[in-house]
């Protein structure tokens, strides 16, 4: 087999991946392709991603400066690390501070509100600066995070210890999520050191972050400086010249659809264990018994906002269809109300008739990231559609599904859904055990599905969740936090000098 250095792209080439399918080099991505460039080709897909030298130099220095770090962390004390967390908190409740980052915040939400994109999760206003405070001094206070023993076996003449011991070097991809900074820094806990590289919507935003509180802090408390790093590129690149760096430990990416699922073909091709949630939206089945008042205000609490626990799908028992319907009708156009702009329905087609006339032929002036216009208040849906995600700004948006029993609902979740969250509203135990035991969901309630989240249900700022698109995850939960980040090592104290198998 002869090897050689791939200096130049010829438009037309066939490039083989899967087997037995080839993509095919374009004109556009030859011209492009520089010597010293990378092309990086996704078993799964056939998608050809090109990598500029450039963008592979930036994320190598970073992943230098992690490791780097990451060797350097077990001489820091944890009372070091406590200050890093208070520290960082500390800066941010800064009012001098703050004023910077929401300034270049500002800007980041113009310029993509200008672009038509979401700012959803892109603006840091209160609520966001409180929870990552919040969150960083739960890291500060939840006790040490290395060394921990984790098992123990004794024996005659030996004990065995099972420790907890940090992972390595985190690799972090995420979209405009400011926020996300508070929760990469929990890696430190546990003794890992982590690389960011944010979308272009927020890259100011993370800049202002990390110059004015991150870096600061890391100095202050007398941390490595290469402990959190952010990857200074607004270039979708330098996230893959990231999750194809075979150092990296764990590869977390946090955002939604396509991207997260390209990412993740990335790391796992540089067998890299990854975090990945790319699809949400959360699905809630009213079975035959279920409360309306129970149901409705689990449906109104459940829209508050758009985030990947959002409800998504609702599932109405068909024998129930006299009251729940209304009550589930109520519920959306009172969270619409709440938002100032009006709710959105998708029914599955063969269930539109169900619905009263005024949903069947009303609009919605729905404000989208592109701006506001005026659409149909319902509209019919394919069932094979079930699965699909609905990113909404101000105007709550979910799909219905008339369905003949609990077993038929779950069927429908195991087929169409991603595999995230899962409630029921039933007043049988029966009922929610089978539930629980048939429905593959990491994430199963009996009320409002807006409890996924790490900080809010387990208080530990989350990495990241996953779903289980991608099958189950081997012996952790799908909420991943930074004292979740471990791998484990085994310690032998031998106390009899003359034992021998």
């Amino acid at each position: 087999m002869t090897i050689t250095t791939l200096d130049r792209l010829i438009p037309g080439t066939l490039v083989p991946f899967g087997g037995d399918r080839a993509a095919v080099i374009t004109p556009d991505l030859a011209a492009r392709f520089q010597p010293g460039d990378h092309l990086l080709v996704l078993q799964e897909t056939g998608d050809l991603l090109h990598v500029p030298a450039a963008q592979r130099a930036l994320a190598a220095a970073a992943v230098d400066r992690a490791e780097a770090a990451f060797r350097a962390l077990p001489a820091v004390p944890d009372q070091a690390i406590d200050r890093f967390f208070d520290r960082f908190a500390a800066l941010l409740e800064d009012s001098s501070v703050w004023d910077a980052v929401a300034q270049a915040n500002r800007q980041d939400a113009a310029r993509a509100e200008q672009a038509g994109r979401s700012t959803t999760r892109l603006v840091a206003g209160d609520r966001m600066r409180r929870d990552m405070s919040a969150g960083l001094r739960a890291w500060r206070d939840c006790g040490e995070g290395r060394g921990r023993v984790i098992a123990r076996a004794a024996h005659p003449g030996w004990t065995i210890e099972q420790v907890a011991a940090p992972l390595g070097v985190v690799g972090f991809v995420f979209e405009g999520r400011p926020n996300v900074f508070a929760d990469a820094a929990g890696v430190v806990r546990t003794g890992n050191t982590a690389v960011l590289r944010i979308g272009s919507d927020a890259l100011a935003t993370a800049q202002a972050i990390q110059r004015h509180a991150l870096a600061p802090a890391l100095r202050e408390a007398g941390l490595p400086p290469g402990a959190v790093s952010l990857i200074d590129s607004p270039d979708r690149a330098a996230g893959w010249a990231l999750f194809s760096d075979r150092r990296l430990a764990l590869a977390v990416a946090r955002g939604s659809g396509r991207a997260v699922a390209q990412l993740g073909s990335v790391a796992r091709q540089a067998g890299t264990a990854v975090s990945l949630h790319g699809t949400g939206g959360a699905w809630m089945v009213a079975d035959r018994d279920a409360d309306p008042a129970r149901f409705a205000a689990a449906v109104e609490a459940s829209l508050d906002r758009k985030v990947c626990n959002t409800l998504n799908v609702c599932c109405l028992h068909r024998a129930r269809l006299a009251d729940l319907l209304p009550a589930f009708l109520a519920a959306l156009e009172a969270a619409g109300r709440a938002r100032g702009h009006g709710c959105k329905l998708h029914v599955v087609a063969g269930d539109e008739a169900v619905l009263p006339p005024a949903w069947r032929t009303g609009t919605v002036r729905a404000r989208r990231a592109e701006g506001e216009r005026t659409e149909p208040l319902t509209e019919i849906l394919p069932e094979a559609e079930l699965g699909r995600e609905w990113e909404w700004e101000d105007t709550p948006e979910v799909s219905l599904k008339i369905v003949d029993d609990l077993d038929h609902a779950v069927a429908l979740f195991n087929r169409y859904s991603p595999q995230f969250a899962a409630s029921l509203i039933s007043r049988d135990p029966a009922a929610h055990r089978r539930f629980f035991d048939t429905v593959n969901a990491p994430f199963v309630g009996d009320g409002f599905t807006r409890w996924v989240d790490g900080q809010y249900a387990l208080n530990q700022p989350e990495l990241g969740l996953s779903n289980w698109e991608n099958g189950r995850l081997l012996a952790r939960s799908a909420i991943l936090s930074g004292l979740g980040v471990y791998t484990v090592r085994s310690r032998v104290a031998q106390d009899d000098p003359r034992l021998r198998r």
